[in-house]
């Protein structure tokens, strides 16, 4: 019987592992073969599936689905199992503007941003909360009493008119915009509070990444979340100043370290305007090509099956000039959900190294340069290892400059 036991237990065991390894090794390709891809214009079909070679894999015959040469590619595992199909759209070659500078950036919300509700001591003592569970974190107000708002200003200023009587606010709530009724509390000195903290700006320091051919840049790679409730900001305007670096705090382990600087809010030192705020990054026009503080150079832009495992270079800046500073792509996802996250980085040059620990706040949108193309640029820092990170392919950038403009 513990023998039939024990036999019964090695054989689930090696059930369990062969699924685990059939599991880690479907996502594995899933990762290595991407949904979709881009590749030159004049590309054949064989240039596709040299390039997307993997074990395992075998890819069926071409079906166009588009009149400019696009096409669908199937692919299967062990010549039998359906695995995936892949979209191949011809495109055309880009060269690009690449920087490397530091910026100044400013963004004003559409609407004014709830950052949280809290309580309001009354005249009596005792504490209310009149906005609890009636307006959340993340909401966007956009109206008091049918009328518009797009300011923290204007918000108080209808505030300091109240009487006590109840409320309603517009609310802009996960793209959906719904009317709320609050009631309004009076504090110890007499004036009546909703109990609502808001905010309706936000700035900080980053990177731009390139400026094409048409004018339009890209820059950080991410989107700009609040720092209070995390999400991603829906903005109304928006400005890239000038900035200077005046001081480096080192990242190390468990401190991903940042650039500490100084924008010069002044409309001749606006370089462009920020026209969306996406995940893979902030978006607009710039303006300020001519300009000394900026570094451009033409490039061309890498597609995302060109990216390999190996030695790169990064383009920042960290005392007021661009420099290039060595370092190595350590994994490759082509399929990755999260794109701003489609590859690791990590810094090996001394001199980066020293100045700032590696990837620190700030250097978001650093390009990053493979073999004369860009082909990205650096994202997020890794909270343990303030020498590495993850990058988004320069092709996801470039299609958010396509579909805005």
């Amino acid at each position: 019987m513990n023998k039939r036991k024990y036999r019964l237990f090695v054989i689930c065991c090696l059930v369990l592992d062969l699924l685990v390894m059939l599991i880690s090794g479907y996502r594995y390709l899933d990762r290595k073969i991407p949904d979709e891809i881009q590749i030159s214009r004049g590309k054949k079909t064989e240039d596709v599936t040299e390039v997307l070679s993997t074990p395992f894999v075998t890819f069926e015959e071409a079906v166009t689905v588009s009149q400019d040469g696009g096409y669908i590619l199937p692919c299967k595992l062990l010549g039998y199992i359906p695995f995936k199909e892949i979209k191949v759209t011809p495109a055309d070659d880009q060269e690009i503007y690449v920087s490397g500078s530091t910026i100044g950036i400013y963004m004003q919300t559409e609407g004014v941003l709830v950052i949280d509700t809290g309580e309001i001591q009354n005249r009596n003592g005792e504490t209310e909360e009149p906005a609890r569970n009636i307006i959340r974190q993340g909401d966007y107000i956009i109206s008091f009493n049918g009328e518009k708002i797009s300011t923290k200003r204007e918000l108080i200023d209808d505030i300091s008119e109240l009487d006590g009587s109840e409320v309603t606010l517009g609310i802009s709530r996960k793209g959906e915009c719904i009317p709320v009724s609050v009631t309004p509390v009076k504090d110890k000195k007499g004036d009546y509070k909703l109990g609502i903290w808001v905010r309706d700006d936000t700035q900080g320091i980053g990177t731009l990444t390139y400026v094409d051919q048409n004018g339009n840049y890209g820059a950080l790679g991410h989107g700009i979340s609040d720092i209070d409730t995390a999400q991603l900001l829906n903005i109304r305007n928006g400005a890239l100043y000038k900035a200077r670096i005046l001081a480096i705090n080192k990242g190390s382990k468990g401190n991903p370290g940042e650039l500490a600087g100084y924008i010069c809010y002044d409309d001749r030192n606006i370089l462009g305007t920020i026209e969306a705020n996406s995940r893979n990054g902030i978006y607009g026009q710039f303006t300020g090509i001519a300009d000394d503080a900026i570094t451009l150079k033409k490039m061309p832009a890498a597609y995302k099956q060109e990216v390999k495992i190996g030695t790169a270079t990064i383009l920042c800046s960290t005392d007021g000039e661009v420099k290039e500073y060595d370092a190595e792509i350590r994994k490759i996802d082509l399929n990755h959900e999260d794109t701003n996250k489609s590859f690791v980085i990590k810094v090996t040059d001394k001199e980066l190294l020293e100045a700032t620990g590696g990837i620190v706040q700030g250097l978001s949108g650093s390009p990053v340069i493979q073999n004369g193309k860009i082909i990205g640029a650096v994202t997020h820092v890794f909270v343990q290892d303030a020498s590495s990170g993850y990058g988004i392919f320069i092709e996801n950038m470039l299609k958010n400059t396509e579909r805005l403009f």
